[in-house]
């Protein structure tokens, strides 16, 4: 049985109880980060915490805990359950009031629960073994502060189950412009003639721990360009490739965009090149 943290404790995750009055119950009035981890040691643990942080900071929820505090949390939930392949899903909600209303009480304490999940073994850079994605797309009708990593996932989630319902592994989405914001779970990119183009940063973007480490570990190995700009949804279909990253998932080669195929269907050689440097250096995060 899984063993979860909540509120100072370690017990089984049957025994997790929070009170129906939880705003992040009754709200999705909270943050939350995912860290994954292999054989026992993190990848992005440090970002994820700043950028959980930064979460909290955004939206008033006052939790005053250390990197360090996060740790030991982590390195417990790995020890107590199995060390293996994990995930590390931490959640922090402004906490229970006694009333639903929707103005933020000042006077409650934060909930704290983290729990840890199989997960599959690390990518490799490998095009034999990697799974090349399908996907769909869809407008983006998310709120506009996607930058936020909310648990009120509610707009990603109708977003995924758009392109679920259509046999695909994932939903790119467009804004107004008919420009690439990001996918409904993960950042996107694509390739032309060798450079790796993604979305900047903004309101409409998360800003995603794969994406950091990925970028930073490309333009410190040198040999692949990067550029943060605007991106057509024309030239998405026009790419030589296209990717998704996410925590969970590193980098994923997409060889099919709303039927159209990509690179005739083929894992991309730039991949093959980036997910390499990835692998090689995520572990310094």
């Amino acid at each position: 049985m899984s063993i979860v943290y909540l509120n100072g404790s370690y017990l089984p995750m049957a025994e997790a109880k929070i009170s129906p009055m939880d705003r992040g119950f009754l709200f999705g009035d909270g943050i939350y980060e995912v860290v994954p981890s292999y054989g026992g040691e993190m990848v992005g643990f440090l970002p994820h915490i700043d950028r959980m942080n930064n979460g909290m900071a955004d939206i008033g929820i006052k939790l005053s805990w250390s990197h360090d505090q996060w740790k030991l949390v982590c390195d417990t939930l790995i020890e107590k359950n199995g060390t293996g392949n994990l995930g590390l899903y931490l959640h922090v909600s402004r906490g229970a009031d006694t009333k639903r209303f929707h103005a933020c009480p000042e006077d409650i304490e934060p909930t704290v629960f983290a729990f840890a999940y199989e997960i599959p073994p690390a990518p490799v850079a490998d095009k034999s073994k990697v799974m090349g994605y399908k996907v769909a797309i869809d407008h983006d009708l998310r709120w506009k502060r996607c930058h936020i990593k909310s648990t009120a996932l509610l707009g990603n989630v109708l977003h995924f189950q758009h392109g679920y319902e259509q046999g695909t592994n994932e939903t790119l989405l467009y804004n107004d412009k008919n420009e690439l914001t990001e996918a409904s779970a993960c950042n996107a990119y694509i390739v032309k003639d060798g450079v790796v183009i993604t979305p900047p940063l903004d309101n409409q973007i998360l800003a995603g721990i794969t994406r950091h480490i990925l970028l930073d570990l490309l333009r410190k190995e040198g040999s692949i360009p990067v550029e943060e700009r605007v991106v057509t949804m024309d030239e998405v279909f026009d790419a030589d490739e296209v990717w998704v990253t996410s925590s969970s998932k590193e980098v994923v080669p997409v060889i099919e965009v709303d039927g159209k195929s990509i690179n005739h269907g083929e894992i991309g050689n730039v991949w093959l090149a980036a997910q390499t440097v990835y692998t090689a250096g995520k572990l310094n995060y």
